[in-house]
Parts: C-alpha cells; sequence; structure tokens
C-alpha cells in the first residue's frame, strides 16, 4: 500500500514537472517570431510531422501521462504560425462516423492507449484530457476493421480516482 501511495506521489510529480517544462516552453515561443530550430530547441523532436495546406505541422505528444496533445505549425516562412493544445471539447465534436484514422490522429494526436477487440473487429483509442476548470477525462473512438471511425465520446477518467 505504501509502495503504491509513493508511486503515485512520483507519477504526480513527473506530471507537474512536465507541465511546467510545456509553460516554459510554450511562452518563450512566439507566433510568426519563432523559428522552426526555436521549436525544436524548446520541445524536442517531434512524434510525427506531416505537410499540410498551412506549412508543415509537427505534433509533440504527452500521453500517455499527460493530458494534452500540441500541434506545431511551421509556416512557408520557416516561422511558427500556429501552437495549439489538440485535445479538445472543439476537437472532439470534430470526429463523426466514417472519419478515417489518418484523419483523426492528425486531428488529436496519438492516442494514450490502443486496445483491439478482435472478436468485435473494433479498437478503442483513447486519450487521456482535462474537462475545464479541472475534471480528468478519457476520450473515446471506437474504430472499425476499415480504420474508420464507429462512435466516438468522452467520460470521466476513472485511473484518477482515489481508491
Amino acid at each position: 500500500m505504501a509502495c503504491e501511495k509513493w508511486g503515485k506521489a512520483l507519477v504526480l510529480s513527473l506530471l507537474l514537472a512536465l507541465a511546467a517544462c510545456d509553460n516554459q516552453a510554450i511562452r518563450e515561443l512566439e507566433e510568426g517570431v519563432a523559428t522552426e530550430a526555436d521549436v525544436r530547441a524548446r520541445f524536442g523532436t517531434p512524434e510525427n510531422v506531416w505537410d499540410s495546406p498551412a506549412g508543415r505541422v509537427f505534433e509533440y505528444n504527452r500521453q500517455p501521462q499527460g493530458q494534452k496533445n500540441y500541434m506545431i505549425t511551421i509556416g512557408a516562412d520557416g516561422r511558427m504560425s500556429a501552437l495549439r493544445q489538440v485535445l479538445t471539447p472543439q476537437n472532439f465534436a470534430k470526429v463523426q462516423p466514417g472519419m478515417a484514422m489518418e484523419e483523426l490522429r492528425k486531428l488529436l494526436g496519438k492516442p494514450a492507449k490502443v486496445t483491439p477487440y478482435a472478436l468485435k473487429r473494433e479498437t478503442e483509442w483513447e486519450w487521456r484530457w482535462v474537462q475545464p476548470p479541472n475534471a480528468p477525462m478519457v476520450f473515446t473512438a471506437v474504430l472499425n476493421d476499415d480504420q474508420r471511425v464507429l462512435r466516438s465520446g468522452s467520460s470521466p477518467d476513472r485511473a484518477t480516482e482515489a481508491p
């Protein structure tokens, strides 16, 4: 029991440290001024990079222990044109049945957990997030064998509840 409490305390400490680092990095980056090198210096190597009409998008995940995922866009001029935290109710509302897995990944970033259900021929993707002001939640998207969204929704994050 004591080890479990210490483990939870350690995880909480690490999460707080990570959040503090993110907040510092975000304060140091200004849209239209910061360069790709500035972004990489503050956030490190992105989890994923892809092209979009607005420029190159860098994906920075804080899953599975964190509750945020960041997408940073570098415009054609080599400067940061957008920095956004994507695990939001507004983005979850964009997830619709039929949406392709790749589109879902580009919208929300890498999930915290992927659980296949072979007999149902479905896979659940989960992201941990915070519903304002501070309610821990899990957003789940269920995909079929064709890697398309069947259904989605949010629920309280039971992993954060006291035993």
